[in-house]
């Protein structure tokens, strides 16, 4: 599913939770493509949980 299905989906939600996986890097947590996309189209307040 895409970040616009993902945000069309959850128009009129209460919220929105999404995973990520986890990665390092030097310069802090990273998000991939889909919830960074999300996290600034959604309307509604999403929630970004870090999973294996």
């Amino acid at each position: 599913m895409g970040p616009s299905q993902l945000v069309r989906a959850a128009a009129g939600a209460d919220l929105l939770v999404i995973g990520r996986h986890l990665r390092r890097s030097p310069l802090g947590a990273h998000l991939g493509l889909v919830a960074h996309a999300v996290l600034h189209h959604a309307a509604t307040p999403v929630a970004v949980v870090a999973h294996d």
